[in-house]
């Protein structure tokens, strides 16, 4: 591993071609099965993500091989209501929603090849990404359908904040390591 670097405006979408390949590695697999649209989807809205106030990313290298990448920025009020934000906020509700996610740093992706997994380089890009949150306020959503996934996450520290069912296709709220909610997030039953 070569190291990761940090980018904060729209020269980050000089790598979008080895971004797309990332994605497509990482996701286009089980259990996520995303299709090629989908990576292609993720390159299209990097153009206006790299203007989102707080926007972060970080690249992981191998030599001058992208290996991996990570994107963050800062949820903004209105709480959004594309993708998949409207049920992280029906499973917290209109108050945790607001009190919790608006403002905080929200990780968008995190991908890594194959070859780069295991090697702690997801850890480290999730932390590049996430190191100077306001308050340590961070929060990400992923899919139940990853349990490699959702261990990730708990692993790393995060507050699992919502629990759909695990054999469902819901979302699952994580707040970040020094969140400071998540003593307040419910437990599972």
């Amino acid at each position: 591993m070569s190291g990761i670097r940090i980018f904060r405006g729209p020269e980050l979408r000089a790598y979008s071609d080895d971004l797309h390949s990332v994605y497509v590695e990482a996701f286009c697999a089980p259990p996520w099965n995303e299709g090629e649209e989908k990576a292609v989807e993720f390159v299209g809205r990097l153009v206006d993500s790299v203007r989102r106030p707080g926007f972060t990313a970080a690249i992981g290298f191998a030599e001058a091989d992208v290996v991996g990448f990570a994107t963050a920025w800062t949820t903004l009020a209105p709480f959004p209501t594309d993708r998949c934000y409207s049920q992280a906020a029906a499973g917290l509700g209109p108050g945790h929603t607001t009190d919790w996610l608006v403002g905080a740093r929200e990780v968008d992706e995190l991908a890594v090849r194959p070859a780069a997994r295991g090697t702690g380089l997801a850890a480290a890009l999730l932390g590049a990404v996430t190191a100077d949150a306001p308050d340590g306020r961070t929060w990400l959503l992923t899919s139940v359908r990853s349990g490699r996934a959702m261990s990730f996450y708990r692993g790393q520290g995060w507050t699992q904040a919502t629990h759909p069912c695990p054999e469902g296709q819901g979302i699952a709220v994580f707040l970040g390591p020094h969140h400071p909610a998540r003593a307040l997030a419910p437990r599972p039953l």
